[in-house]
């Protein structure tokens, strides 16, 4: 069943490789770039609902205050909450679930690409769907004197392929902080205008909780993916320094504004929606003044 995705992923790999003359490192870093905009309506979707959750947690704090005696009573209340305002509590996962076996059938069809055994380029040559790309077997994979089949570190390759790790820390860094930082924007201004009371009470220690796993995140996924490169080989250590780059572009404002008009983005139409009502009930609120005179 695995193959049913990983197979079509290595026959493109190595068509693009032919395509773009036997060269293994472009072809990973379009393979990566056309995956990583392929699933950006799904990524988008999960941000939105990110956002969309964070928007409430004022509302879910009142509930939380309301019924801090009541799990049972919370729980219904939220849910309630979640669905008068059209959030699936799983929106933010279901994407994940979507993307992960395509990334790891990518991360795998790499891994198959760069084969440096006599049995790996065997069992990649049986992956191959179109005829005749057996032929570019085994792959030229040296790429400005490193070994992409290798560790990116002596004696397997020079000393500045050491700098891909570096790299994929930094990006994976930089990624992550972007991510976050339209989530986190909301916090700090909830924050800053709660009172002593309400940090004390259980859902300020909820988002204070929250805010510290995300700051525990940003520090150990850099690190994390940091170790994975400089442990594999030097072709995935390139796969993580694109995806990495291509997801700051992406998330960036320019970039998102250009790929919400490319693929169509949800986000203005509930932000239209949501204007019309505080417009209306401004009006309403304006007539019911003037009845009152």
């Amino acid at each position: 069943m695995w193959d049913f995705i990983l197979n079509p992923m290595v026959t493109l790999l190595i068509f693009l490789y032919q395509l773009f003359g036997n060269n293994v490192i472009l072809s990973i870093v379009v393979l990566t770039v056309i995956l990583r905009m392929l699933m950006y309506p799904i990524l988008a979707r999960q941000q939105e609902m990110a956002a969309r959750q964070q928007e409430i947690q004022p509302k879910i704090k009142k509930l939380q205050e309301k019924y801090k005696d009541d799990k049972e009573k919370l729980a219904q209340a939220q849910m309630e909450l979640m669905k008068e305002e059209g959030i699936n509590p799983f929106g933010g996962c279901l994407p994940m679930l979507v993307q992960f076996p395509i990334f790891i059938a990518l991360y795998s069809a790499i891994n198959f690409a760069v084969a440096s055994t006599p049995f790996q380029l065997v069992d990649l040559s049986d992956r191959l769907l179109i005829p005749g790309l057996d032929g570019l077997i085994p792959l030229n994979s040296v790429f400005l004197g490193m070994d992409l089949t290798a560790r990116p570190q002596p004696p397997d390759n020079p000393m500045y392929a050491l700098a891909l790790p570096l790299l994929v820390m930094a990006t994976t860094w930089l990624q992550f902080k972007m991510t976050t930082a339209s989530r986190k924007k909301p916090e700090e201004e909830e924050t800053k205008s709660s009172s002593k009371k309400d940090k004390d009470d259980d859902g300020g220690g909820q988002i204070d909780q929250a805010a510290a796993m995300q700051q525990s995140m940003g520090t150990v996924m850099p690190v994390m993916f940091g170790f994975i490169s400089l442990s594999l080989s030097v072709g995935l250590a390139i796969y993580f320094l694109t995806s990495n780059v291509v997801g700051i572009i992406q998330y960036s404002p320019p970039g998102k504004k250009v790929l919400d008009r490319i693929f169509g983005g949800n986000k203005p139409a509930p932000e239209a929606k949501d204007e019309i009502v505080v417009e209306s009930s401004k009006k309403s609120g304006k007539k019911s003044g003037a009845k009152g005179k």
